[in-house]
């Protein structure tokens, strides 16, 4: 009898209580829909959208298992490094070796961590557990800018789970041409498509634009290794930033050159060359001189997050209309990367994601094969007419109706390829001599800072990926002091736009897996390398129009997307953070159609594509005053989208309240804990002990 009772009794069970079953959603509910349960010092959400951080809690809550209800033991020693945000005091233990083939790093393993600023801040992870499937950490201890956890198919996992090498390690030979070559064939359209842009709105001729891509893919190379050996040492490709072509454009489409006659391109090439080296002085100055650091107080991700989905959301008007005026080559462009980049994404071959990682080659390659085809087999050819009359010229109505079909659907339109020489070498002012006007300096200025800001998210997030801790504030201002000096280069050469770190790098470092800054410095040897070939300018420069604006549509929905993900690094689910990031996205949209649309009437004649009409507000802005060069300046400032998403912006965000956390605030590295601990040290350091010279220099350095 008592053994019956006793088996009927129930027994206590652990403290503090499991929670009710009933109450705790399945883990896989949770998993989908982000369910945090408040318990045990999880974060609280108050009706304002507000973080509120509880107290730290006690040792025996945080070894309660919510999901099966009872008290686990204490875990075992973590078998792998844990990221940035070890708190003070506890040791790193040493991972297990791995069997490999390269030499990895092992410095930083087993030494102690300074604790953040904060619980839960930016640049901080949670620490890796033993046991199989460990209990999910709370919100106070997990990290609030590491890449989630659970996007795994896409490549944002923390950095010591996912990626085949980081910063400082050097693989062998072949992985090195092969990683470098990869990495810089994923991210090709961002070097190549903006001179396809420029060039023909210049003036130019296919053999000018097979020289301006040949040039690009030369100082693309050589900034790239500057960067990766005096800038922030991080593993980023410079290149022409799509943050530089708007004001490019508004330079092109200025009132004063639309009568010229003659070659335009070489005079409107020494404009920008000259709004470009003025502007990358200031960007120098700026980094140089420490004012980066004092600036990188206002900017934080809710600041980045709309400047740079902006720059991809304002060239709308380019992208579809152009595409249109040849539908059935540009609509299959376009389908082809989607269905490369998004249906075939988790497709691996020996082990690469091919159609993730090439999805803008790949389209390329096939839709152009295809597009030769139809040319070959006289799909576009249409008896009596001739492509190379003009339009104007043409007597017969049926030439006149295909024309355009004609002009842009056939691939065998231009001749760069055949005109291109094997051998150029691209040398400084071999457009003329730069010419100057203040005017045009000065929009392009207020562009550099706008792509500083661009750069301060991408060294963030790639230092989370490949770096053992995010860099300083001074590795950040000399990182953009050397983008200035890349910049003045790119005026030098004559490239049309300035040279800057490519925000597509944090996608591809992501998706790659790969992190070394040899692969990187590789990979921009080829590229000066194949530079050299003038047959490689002039084949892409044969690419049909059509195509480029194909892939830039592609391209600039990667841009805003990937400005857009700098939120994940603050609170996004809080009501101030979206009430910023909606009206910055909004009124970057709505107030330069204001003044692109101010005083054209629907019976205007305008000298310009309707494409590229958002460019010219110079010439018709509402700023009338009498000072012709006032008026440039703000109606041309005031007209670009990434300019009033900053402005509204880092205004909202920098005098709203909000905490921290909820802001996202960038957690840099401390210079003091940074000189203490050798990885940090290892990463961030100049090579050749050009360091020790600068040390004097406290905030360009460690």
């Amino acid at each position: 009898m008592a053994n019956s009772d006793s088996t009927k009794r129930p027994r206590p069970g652990p403290w503090p209580p499991a929670p009710d079953s009933t109450a705790m959603p399945p883990p896989s509910w949770a998993k989908k829909t982000g369910f945090r349960p408040k318990f045990s010092g999880e974060t609280n959400a108050s009706d304002s959208g507000q973080i509120v951080v509880p107290p730290k809690p006690k040792e025996l809550d945080s070894n309660v298992d919510l999901e099966l209800g009872r008290v686990m033991p204490a875990p075992v020693a973590p078998a792998a490094p844990v990221p940035n945000g070890v708190p003070e005091g506890e040791k790193v233990p040493a991972p297990s070796e791995k069997t490999q083939t390269v030499k990895k790093r092992r410095t930083s393993d087993g030494a102690p961590v300074p604790k953040s600023s904060a619980p839960g801040a930016n640049g901080q992870a949670p620490a890796a557990s033993a046991e199989p499937q460990p209990r999910r950490p709370a919100r106070s201890e997990e990290a609030v800018d590491v890449l989630p956890q659970t996007v795994d198919d896409d490549g944002f996992v923390a950095r010591h789970s996912h990626m085949k090498y980081e910063l400082r390690d050097t693989p062998g030979l072949v992985p090195i041409g092969l990683y470098g070559f990869q990495h810089f064939v994923s991210i090709l359209g961002s070097l190549i498509l903006i001179p396809l842009v420029i060039v023909p709105a210049m003036g130019g001729d296919h053999e000018d634009t097979a020289m301006v891509v040949s040039t690009v893919l030369f100082v693309s190379g050589v900034t790239t290794l500057l960067h990766t050996s005096f800038g922030t040492r991080l593993p980023l490709i410079q290149g022409p930033s799509f943050v530089y072509l708007a004001p490019a454009l508004a330079i092109i489409n200025s009132p004063e050159f639309q009568g010229l006659n003659g070659n335009n391109f070489k005079h409107i090439m020494k404009e920008l060359q000259g709004a470009v080296i003025i502007a990358s002085a200031f960007q120098a100055i700026l980094g140089y001189s420490g004012l980066m650091s004092v600036l990188l107080r206002l900017i934080n991700p809710v600041v980045v997050s709309p400047t740079i989905a902006a720059v991809g959301l304002s060239f709308y008007s380019y992208g579809f209309p152009r595409v249109g005026t040849c539908l059935e080559i540009g609509a299959v462009q376009i389908l082809l990367v989607i269905i490369f980049s998004l249906y075939l994404r988790k497709i691996s071959v020996m082990g690469h994601r091919i159609f993730l990682i090439y999805a803008v080659p790949l389209g390329l390659a096939i839709t152009w094969a295809a597009a030769f085809l139809l040319t070959e087999t006289g799909v576009y050819s249409y008896k009596g007419c001739d492509i190379n009359v003009p339009a104007s010229n043409m007597i017969s109505n049926h030439c006149r109706k295909h024309i355009s079909r004609m002009k842009h659907c056939r691939v065998d339109t231009s001749h760069a390829l055949k005109s291109s020489p094997w051998f150029r070498f691209p040398y400084p002012l071999q457009w003329g001599t730069p010419v100057f006007h203040w005017k045009m300096a000065i929009v392009m200025c207020v562009v550099s800072v706008i792509t500083s800001v661009d750069s301060v998210g991408s060294y963030h997030a790639s230092s989370l990926l490949v770096a053992s801790r995010p860099p300083t504030p001074g590795v950040l201002s000399r990182g953009i002091g050397l983008e200035g000096i890349s910049s003045v280069l790119a005026g030098l050469w004559g490239t049309g736009i300035g040279s800057t770190t490519l925000t597509e790098n944090v996608h591809t470092i992501a998706v790659t897996k790969m992190g070394s800054r040899r692969a990187v410095e590789f990979g921009a040897c080829v590229l000066i390398a194949i530079s050299l070939v003038g047959k490689v300018g002039g084949f892409i420069a044969s690419i049909p129009e059509v195509m480029v604006a194909a892939l830039l549509c592609f391209m600039w929905a990667m841009l805003a997307a990937l400005g857009l993900s700098n939120l994940r690094y603050s609170e996004a689910g809080s009501s101030r953070n979206i009430i910023i990031v909606g009206l910055s996205l909004f009124f970057s949209l709505s107030i330069p159609a204001y003044f692109q649309q101010y005083g054209i009437s629907p019976n205007t004649n305008l000298s310009v594509p309707s494409y590229f009409q958002p460019y010219i507000v110079a010439s018709h802005g509402p700023f009338r005053s009498k000072y012709g060069g006032v008026n440039y300046v703000m109606n041309t400032l005031l007209s670009f989208h990434m300019v009033i998403a900053f402005l509204v912006a880092v205004v909202l965000d920098n005098t709203v309240p909000g905490s921290r956390q909820e802001r996202g605030v960038y957690v840099w590295s401390e210079p003091e804990a940074a000189r203490r601990e050798p990885a940090v040290a290892k990463d961030y350091e100049l090579p050749f002990r050009v360091g020790r010279v600068f040390r004097w220099v406290k905030w360009v350095g460690l």
